[in-house]
């Protein structure tokens, strides 16, 4: 029995329901309209109880598959076009100014005081974070190691932490020891310290579109040109697009996000990070894989990263805990393969280390046994979450609104066709709403049409609230 089938097995019975509807769902097999057996009637049929069946269709209602009808039981839920082709249909343009004034104006809304924030990637609230655990072995780490604030921090970080982060690297494919790892500050260190690790001023770099909007400035503070790679919104990025590009323009390095992308939330398939592990080792081109996602993948087991195809060490790994586990503790980790050495000179002469107490702490936690629980709550939580959105969005946004359909983390990206996102985020502004519009996600106009959002914080009525107001609003900007 393989780990799937254990998993499904001691699952609680709703949960096995729910699983196989949604599947069903997911898959066609029930379209949208189609009814659903009366409570009574799946509770007959599988030999459950009724709470078990109310549990189950309930679950599925969360997650945005069915909706109740008065009198009529419930029925599969309408659902949103996916972006289907490759967004390879602009070509590159000029670094915009007009990409770091929309990044500059969100920053500014989001310090705003009563702001409805549906822009910000970083869970809020105690129900994401085990935060009196956290703060309780942070307290023993202090209260005994009275050492670790009397010397000074070791150049790669704290022993415990990088021996679990080996420990707990087969899960994904990551197989790795402790001399090839360093802990940096966050993860945009880490990306950092790897381009500078295998990169110099004037040469290119692959990266895909759209792409993690805080690249495109860290990229050109190091006098590096950002060259935009084809990427599809449920394949992740087109190989055979980056294969052709090569024998025609040189790259030194690659920045991606094969698993959980942020803004699509896509994860390549694992053929295709295979042949992309086998093309950047042929090629012998270093690859930087933003992983910080990777843990909030909905599939369980998670797929393995592409890292863990790579023969020759091309490939280097970012990962980090500020999105499942401690945002405020800034702990990322960088995994350097063939270029480890080059890192931890580069990580000595710029910040000399990361503080052992932090790492220590996060170490403790890490040493129990609740993560995989934590972990295993918060995928089904956000995977239910992001399914309430694209109901929300299917209901309130424009005819014609297509959505990606996220295979973890918890943002939603959202095309809207003959909509300015721009200029609709100048509106949903005077109403006290923020969201990231698709342009700070690429150089030029191509995503115009474009935004993303975020639902990694309480699903309350104000949350709600402000989707149905944002929808409403692209109505309005759609009908002219």
């Amino acid at each position: 029995m393989d780990t799937d089938q254990r998993s499904s097995a001691f699952a609680p019975r709703y949960q096995r329901l729910s699983d196989e509807l949604a599947e069903a769902i997911q898959g066609g097999r029930l379209p949208v309209g189609s009814r659903l057996p009366s409570l009574r009637q799946m509770a007959a049929q599988r030999q459950l109880s009724l709470n078990t069946v109310i549990a189950a269709y309930r679950q599925l209602e969360d997650a945005g598959l069915v909706v109740p009808r008065p009198k009529a039981g419930f029925e599969v839920a309408p659902r949103l076009s996916v972006p289907q082709r490759s967004l390879r249909d602009a070509p590159s343009a000029p670094t915009a100014p007009l990409q770091q004034v929309l990044m500059a104006r969100v920053l500014e809304a989001q310090r705003r005081s009563g702001v409805i924030d549906l822009a910000f990637a970083g869970p809020r609230g105690r129900q994401f974070y085990p935060g009196a655990q956290l703060a309780r072995h942070t307290a023993q780490v202090l209260r005994h190691g009275q050492q670790t604030v009397e010397t000074y921090a070791r150049p790669n970080g704290s022993p415990r932490l990088l021996a679990q982060i080996v420990r707990r690297g087969p899960r994904m494919g990551l197989h790795t020891h402790s001399d090839r790892l360093l802990l940096t500050h966050g993860a945009m260190e880490a990306l950092q310290l790897a381009l500078r690790a295998v990169t110099q001023p004037g040469d290119s770099v692959g990266i895909e579109a759209p792409s993690y909007f805080n690249l495109y400035p860290l990229l050109a503070n190091l006098g590096l040109q950002a060259i935009e790679l084809p990427t599809h919104p449920q394949q992740g990025l087109d190989v055979d697009a980056l294969e052709a590009m090569l024998e025609h323009t040189p790259l030194a390095a690659l920045v991606l996000m094969p698993t959980v992308h942020n803004p699509l939330g896509c994860t390549m398939p694992v053929a295709a990070k295979q042949r992309l592990a086998e093309l950047v080792n042929a090629r012998q081109l270093p690859l930087i894989e933003d992983a910080v996602y990777a843990e909030l993948q909905f599939c369980e087991p998670p797929a393995p990263l592409l890292k863990a195809f790579d023969r020759d060490g091309w490939v280097m790994v970012v990962g980090g805990f500020s999105k499942t586990l401690a945002p405020d503790y800034r702990i990322g980790w960088l995994d350097g393969g063939r270029f480890a050495e080059r890192i931890a000179l580069l990580k000595f002469q710029s910040t000399g280390g990361e503080p052992q107490l932090l790492g220590d702490a996060v170490a403790a936690y890490l040493e129990g046994s609740g993560y995989e629980h934590h972990l295993h709550r918060m995928r089904r939580l956000y995977r239910e979450q992001v399914g309430r959105l694209r109901q929300l969005v299917a209901e309130h946004f424009p005819p014609g609104t297509r959505a990606t359909e996220p295979q973890g983390g918890f943002l939603l990206w959202l095309e809207l066709p003959g909509v300015d996102t721009r200029a609709l985020f100048e509106r949903a502004l005077e109403e006290g709403i923020v969201f990231m519009p698709g342009q700070v996600y690429s150089r030029g106009p191509r995503y115009r049409h474009c935004l993303r959002l975020s639902c990694c914080q309480t699903f309350d009525a104000r949350f709600i609230a402000a989707v149905e107001r944002l929808g409403a609003l692209a109505r309005e900007l759609a009908a002219g």
